[in-house]
């Protein structure tokens, strides 16, 4: 059970209600997450906003989602390794390639360098080395994929903080990162 509120969109009302709306439509159902977001709209607005700005970007669904992995395998977000391992399954991505982008992995050799990228991006809070964009650049990406990587970081790094504060309570099929 979540530590934190999960607002039940039939009880939701004014901003919080036409939020969980815009979730249900778009998404087809409304994730727990979402709904501990609801408690302040501002919270889920700011994510809803987030997401798609970002998806508006040069990275598409399945290196999106191979950052989310990346990023909620890292900070062990169980939520979010399952509601992305799910939305992987969905765009047609094997078991086996999911648990290496847990890891900050791919059998891509290109993917697998914005993946060892954003994972160091994590661990090291931001500070990451020259050695370290030295590398990511030689795999091909520009100054404008690492600061697209970098936000996408930062964008799961706050579902995974909602998630470890809440504890919410997870609502696809399970995946455990530790």
């Amino acid at each position: 059970m979540s530590r934190l509120n999960t607002v039940n969109p039939e009880n939701a009302t004014g901003r919080a209600a036409e939020l969980l709306e815009a979730v249900k439509a778009n998404m087809g159902a409304v994730p727990n997450l979402t709904k501990v977001m609801a408690n302040q709209p501002a919270v889920l607005d700011a994510f809803l906003g987030l997401g798609t700005a970002l998806s508006k970007g040069s990275f598409d669904p399945k290196t999106r989602e191979a950052i989310a992995l990346t990023v909620a395998g890292t900070n062990t977000c169980d939520y979010c390794a399952s509601a992305h391992s799910a939305i992987s399954k969905s765009l047609k991505v094997d078991q086996s390639e999911i648990d290496l982008r847990l890891k900050g992995q791919s059998t891509d050799e290109k993917l697998s360098a914005l993946l060892t990228f954003a994972n160091a991006i994590v661990k090291k809070q931001g500070l990451v080395s020259d050695a370290d964009l030295a590398s990511v650049r030689v795999a091909g990406y520009d100054d404008g994929a690492i600061a697209e990587v970098t936000a996408h970081v930062a964008a799961n790094i706050f579902t995974n903080y909602i998630n470890h504060v809440a504890q919410t309570e997870i609502d696809f099929p399970v995946v455990k990162t530790g």
